[in-house]
C-alpha cells in the first residue's frame, strides 16, 4: 500500500480566473418578509457592493428560502472575520439565518478517487491546469496503480489505497486519515467502490459522485451492454451528493444524448463517456463556486 503524499512536482496553475475583493454570502432560513432587505443593507452599510444574487423559496408561504449573493468589498480578505461576527450578531441572529461566507480567491481543495477508468479523471486534472475549475487537486487516490503516469504527469501527488473485501475497513480508515484537513470536498471519478456510511459520517466534507446512468435504471457491471439489449433511445449520467443510499443522493446535474439501434456497445461507451466528463464538470464547478444549496434530498443550483 503506497500512501506516501509527496509534493507536487509543478506548481498549481495559475489563477488567471481568481477574482480578488469578491466574496459571497449564501443564506437559507424560513422565508418570510425583510430577509433579502435585511442582507442588502448590512452589504451595503459595510461598503460592499452586490455583483449578483440568485434567491429561491421552496413555497409562497411557509418555504424554506435561499438566497447566494456575491459582492465586491475592497480588501475583502482583511475584513471577512469582522464582517462574519457581524453579519451573526445583527442580521443573522434576529433572522434565524444559517449563512456562509465564502472569497471566491480561496480555491476549494479537492480530492479525486478513481479506480481504472480515465476519463473523467483526465478531463478535471486538464480544467484544473486550464484554470477552468476553481479548485486546486492535493491529491488522488486510487485502489489500483493503473494511474500513476498519467496523474504524475500533470504534477499531482497520486495515493494507491487498495481494497479488498476483507481490507475495507484499514483501507478506508486510512484514506479518512490521509484526507484530514486537506481537502474541502471529494469527487469520485468512477471510484468503483462502495463507500460505507461509516466514512460518510467521518469524511467531514462533501462527495460526488458520477453515475452512469441518467436515472439508475442499469445498476451494477456492464449498464451498457445491458442498455444495448434493451434497445435504449437514451444514455445519459448524473452528477450527485453520495449519502448514505446508494446512488440516490441530492442530484446536481445531469444530462443525455439520443442513440440508436446502429450504436454497438463500444460506442454506447464512448458517447457515455462523454456525456459523463461533462456532466461531473459541471456539478464539481458549480460546487466550487458556491452555487448549489441542498434542500432534504434535492438541490438548488444558482
Amino acid at each position: 500500500m503506497s500512501t506516501h503524499l509527496a509534493e507536487p512536482t509543478v506548481a498549481d496553475p495559475p489563477s488567471t480566473g481568481t477574482r480578488p475583493d469578491i466574496g459571497r454570502l449564501l443564506v437559507h432560513t424560513t422565508d418570510r418578509p425583510g430577509v433579502v432587505g435585511a442582507v442588502g443593507r448590512f452589504l451595503a452599510e459595510a461598503g460592499a457592493n452586490i455583483v449578483s444574487l440568485d434567491q429561491h423559496s421552496t413555497a409562497p408561504q411557509g418555504g424554506d428560502f435561499f438566497q447566494r449573493t456575491e459582492f465586491h468589498l475592497t480588501d475583502l480578505a482583511a475584513r471577512r472575520d469582522q464582517l462574519e461576527r457581524t453579519f451573526a450578531a445583527e442580521v443573522a441572529g434576529p433572522l434565524g439565518l444559517d449563512f456562509q461566507f465564502t472569497e471566491a480567491a480561496q480555491k476549494k481543495r479537492v480530492a479525486i478517487m478513481v479506480s481504472k477508468y480515465d476519463h473523467c479523471l483526465l478531463d478535471l486534472l486538464w480544467r484544473w491546469r486550464r484554470d477552468e475549475l476553481a479548485m486546486t487537486v492535493p491529491m488522488v487516490i486510487s485502489n489500483h496503480e493503473d494511474l500513476r503516469e498519467s496523474v504524475e504527469a500533470f504534477g499531482v501527488p497520486f495515493v494507491h489505497i487498495p481494497v479488498t473485501r476483507d481490507t475495507k475497513p484499514e483501507a478506508e480508515a486510512r484514506l479518512l486519515e490521509i484526507l484530514a484537513g486537506r481537502v474541502d470536498l471529494v469527487v469520485l471519478a468512477r471510484y468503483m467502490q462502495i463507500i460505507s456510511d461509516d466514512f460518510l459520517d467521518r469524511v467531514g466534507v462533501p462527495l460526488i459522485n458520477i453515475h452512469h446512468s441518467f436515472l439508475p435504471a442499469f445498476v451494477g457491471a456492464n449498464p451498457y451492454l445491458r442498455a444495448e439489449e434493451r434497445g435504449v433511445k437514451l444514455i445519459g449520467a448524473t452528477a450527485h451528493y453520495v449519502t448514505a443510499d446508494l446512488d440516490e443522493g441530492p442530484i446536481i446535474e445531469q444530462d443525455v444524448v439520443r442513440v440508436s439501434h446502429r450504436d454497438d456497445v463500444a460506442e454506447l461507451i464512448r458517447r457515455g463517456a462523454e456525456v459523463e466528463r461533462s456532466v461531473l464538470a459541471r456539478a464539481v464547478r458549480w460546487h466550487c463556486e458556491d452555487r448549489i444549496a441542498r434542500h432534504n434530498n434535492s438541490t438548488m443550483v444558482f
